[in-house]
């Protein structure tokens, strides 16, 4: 452990303050989880057997042993943060830098819930356990010295969106084991969060609005300027696609129809991302943007729509051979 961050956490209180070792568990942030839905509409897409009502148990187990992990990397993040975050405007209120967590009970929780979390994936099956340990490790690679991935940049924003396809793997095999699902579509998952990320980044650079206090905050923050995160959102978005695209004509051409939403999507996330004092800064308030809401539980509802329809004569249009899944419905004849 770094001196900074023992001079952070130093001098607390004698009182135990139990609401704030809630908040540097950031229960607020589960929502996350919901990326793991990917991973169940493919197992379903794939095996759809296993879409049973005993299916929900095991579900709901994932579930909460995700959240659990993800919680043990939110309170190593807020501990191994606290210097940083004196010198942020908001963040500097948190409870490590506030002054309200005592650093020995903070780590245990970070180790109690994570064998908490572990505990629950073992129970599942050991594909489900790895993922849930990889998810963990990059916790530890993203926040810890002297990798601390989060310092540097770019690597920075790919660190954390990797936990976008690591949740997709989650979701797969809460229900299947020992098959991966399509890596095309997972490393598109994955430029999907980076994109995401890299516009939080940018929305924090501006909103700090002064590069040396914001080089000071973050240091992946001493080399990015406005034009160059920019850039890195047209990677991202370019990526994305790409490989997509790959999924899409390989697997299901149906959904070149949800590609338009798509498309929306990232202009809509970026519209609110270059907002004055951006919403994206904080995704766990972002139910807030109803308007931003409405739009990703209808791209949501058309995804998954989607990948249970058939349309066959799309595949005469694009020249592609069925991928031999059966649909729940389908759209039209099969051409003979």
């Amino acid at each position: 452990m770094s001196s900074t961050t023992t001079t952070a956490v130093a001098d607390r209180p004698a009182r135990l303050d139990l609401l704030a070792y809630v908040q540097i568990a950031r229960l607020d942030h589960w929502f996350k989880n919901v990326f793991m839905l990917l991973g169940v509409v493919l197992a379903a897409f794939y095996e759809p057997s296993v879409m049973t009502w005993s299916s929900i148990a095991p579900l709901s187990i994932a579930v909460l042993a995700t959240c659990l992990v993800a919680s043990s990397n939110y309170v190593l993040n807020e501990l191994l943060d606290g210097p940083n975050d004196l010198l942020h405007p908001e963040k500097r209120f948190r409870p490590v830098p506030a002054g309200r967590v005592r650093p020995a009970l903070a780590y245990a929780e970070w180790l109690l819930l994570a064998a908490a979390g572990f505990g629950l994936a073992l129970s599942l099956n050991w594909y489900f356990f790895a993922s849930a340990a990889w998810l963990w490790l990059m916790g530890i690679a993203y926040n810890v010295p002297p990798l601390r991935t989060k310092e540097w940049p770019y690597l920075d924003v790919l660190s954390e969106s990797v936990n976008n396809p690591i949740r997709l793997l989650l979701g797969w095999f809460a229900l299947v084991s020992g098959r991966f699902p399509p890596v095309s579509l997972a490393v598109s998952y994955w430029m999907v969060g980076a994109f995401f990320m890299a516009m939080k980044r940018y929305a924090e650079y501006r909103h700090i609005g002064d590069p040396k206090v914001a080089a000071a905050y973050r240091g992946s923050f001493a080399y990015y300027t406005e034009d160059r995160l920019l850039i890195s959102l047209f990677f991202y978005a370019t990526a994305c696609a790409l490989f997509a695209g790959i999924f899409i004509v390989r697997y299901h051409p149906e959904l070149i129809l949800f590609a338009p939403l798509a498309a929306g999507l990232f202009a809509y996330y970026m519209k609110l991302g270059l907002q004055h004092d951006s919403p994206v800064q904080n995704p766990e308030k972002l139910y807030r943007q109803r308007g931003f809401m409405v739009y990703l539980v209808v791209c949501t509802v058309m995804f998954i729509a989607l990948m249970f329809t058939s349309i066959p004569s799309m595949y005469d249009l694009f020249n592609v051979a069925p991928s031999g899944m059966t649909p729940l419905w389908t759209l039209g004849q099969p051409q003979p």
